[in-house]
């Protein structure tokens, strides 16, 4: 191997350490952070100097912290079975089957992604007042769902249109209905898509905050997000900076895990449709 190589090498390792530690840091401090109590907090140490259990048991220990965490779960996950089922079918149309305007309607759906959140907050805070899902997980669910679905819908179009379309007309040969198709012949070979675009919708739904909080007024109907903002309203005296970190590190390491577990999934799905052979 030659000097540049080793040179360039060595730099790209370099770069990806940096971005590496960039990255992971705010969760490691935070995990740190998460076992000291009193003083320690404000003491800057990046090696663990105690493993005090204490801000853990408070935030389990709340009334309605462990059921906060029920509704995104639940929230999450409604929102995701619903962004697939129909992302998948829009996107089979958009796919393929032809029909004028295909494209000009591919982008429009891309176009609401471009919206910020502020700028529809109001139009569907009235939607939800008007379907009376107000202070229920249907309202995030609803919305959660809108916003996924831009995305959602592009990920697996691009990679629907890279499936042969052999496949397809053999189907349609043996009296397969377009359903039939979706299901039997297209999902299974889909799953590095729909693992990629679930994950991220989940991920999404999990993190959201401005909907929940607008959407919510009661403690037993907030999700993770929205009762970790809260936790700082429980003292009048200072904020419990120990048990905001606890709780960050509760609800955070379950989607560390997730992508660890998918992440070939993941970046199979996310360059789907990249490159055609």
């Amino acid at each position: 191997m030659d000097l540049p190589t080793i040179v360039k090498r060595t730099a790209l390792y370099f770069a990806v350490a940096v971005v590496v530690v960039i990255a992971v840091f705010p969760f490691y401090y935070a995990i740190i952070t998460s076992f000291k109590t009193g003083t320690q907090l404000f003491e800057v140490n990046y090696f663990p100097t105690s493993f005090n259990l204490e801000n853990y048991q408070s935030v389990l220990g709340g009334r309605h912290f462990i059921r906060n965490i029920g509704n995104s779960i639940f929230i999450s996950f409604v929102t995701v079975v619903a962004a697939l089922f129909l992302a998948i079918t829009a996107s089979y149309a958009l796919a393929r089957v032809k029909f004028k305007g295909r494209g000009l309607l591919l982008m429009t759906i891309l176009g609401i992604s471009m919206f910020p959140q502020i700028a529809v907050l109001a139009g569907l805070f009235e939607l939800v007042r008007f379907l009376g899902i107000y202070n229920t997980p249907w309202a995030m669910i609803l919305s959660y769902t809108i916003f996924t679905l831009p995305f959602t819908v592009w990920v697996l179009t691009t990679f629907m249109r890279g499936l042969p379309i052999e496949i397809e007309e053999a189907a349609i040969v043996d009296g397969a209905t377009p359903w039939i198709i979706i299901t039997k012949v297209f999902m299974p070979l889909m799953w590095p898509a729909l693992v990629t675009t679930g994950l991220l919708a989940f991920i999404g739904a999990w993190n959201e905050f401005l909907f929940a909080l607008t959407f919510t007024v009661s403690e037993t109907t907030r999700t993770v997000p929205v009762a970790i903002a809260l936790i700082s309203g429980m003292s009048q005296h200072e904020t419990p900076w120990g048990a905001i970190m606890a709780a960050s590190v509760i609800v955070t390491v379950p989607l560390v895990l997730l992508v660890f577990v998918f992440q070939r999934k993941i970046v199979s799905g996310l360059t789907a449709g990249g490159v055609k052979g």
